[in-house]
């Protein structure tokens, strides 16, 4: 992924100009309620950008939430918004194929950078690093099978169901998966798959 790519967009684009714009993530927010964690669980929002989660997550009383972008502009502009809030917050500026943690995550919520890695080494590495990282749940949200081709611009993976069951199976189990239409700012639909993973026990 281009770190480049992605500080252009969002140095030149206003919240509601891109795609993936949610006032309020309401099918994120509700599989991870529907979790039942702690108000200390901690939750890592991969490619979180200047997204709303965090806020909303706070607004719950979470306590322990981490915000990983490869954007440094998108994480400053979250920031922002947030004030002094902010410093309730963790921050990491990283590519996500270059992301060491330094803890384990009750909770890793992807939506939308998983189906950018279309390279074999890059979806390893990621399944790696889950199976690492993570020691209680995975959120993810792709593309669909019958969704959109590229975003952003860029070229994506489309992933059904079926094949992100396929994709995490050695060290996770599926709890919960369907499709979501995600209508955009832009008045055009992306067809999601959400899916819900529990990490395995070793």
């Amino acid at each position: 992924m281009s770190k480049e790519h992605w500080e252009n967009i969002y140095s030149t684009k206003g919240m509601q100009e891109v795609s993936w714009f949610q006032d309020i993530p309401e099918t994120s927010l509700n599989l991870i309620a529907n979790l039942k964690l702690n108000k200390d669980a901690s939750i890592i929002d991969i490619g979180g950008g200047d997204g709303f989660l965090v806020d909303e997550l706070l607004k719950l009383g979470y306590t322990n939430i981490t915000v990983l972008d490869i954007s440094s502009t998108a994480i400053n502009r979250a920031k922002l918004r947030l004030g002094k809030s902010a410093n309730k917050v963790k921050w990491v500026v990283s590519d996500i194929t270059e992301f060491v943690p330094t803890e384990k995550y009750d909770v890793w919520h992807d939506r939308a950078v998983f189906h950018f890695l279309t390279q074999e080494k890059d979806t390893h590495n990621y399944k790696k690093l889950m199976d690492s990282a993570v020691s209680g749940y995975f959120v993810l949200a792709t593309f669909s099978d019958e969704g959109p081709n590229k975003c952003s611009g860029l070229e994506i993976c489309k992933y059904s169901e079926l094949d992100l069951q396929k994709q995490f199976k050695d060290s996770f189990t599926v709890i919960e998966s369907f499709k979501k239409n995600h209508s955009t700012p832009f008045n055009t639909t992306q067809n999601f798959t959400f899916t819900v993973f529990q990490k395995v026990n070793e």
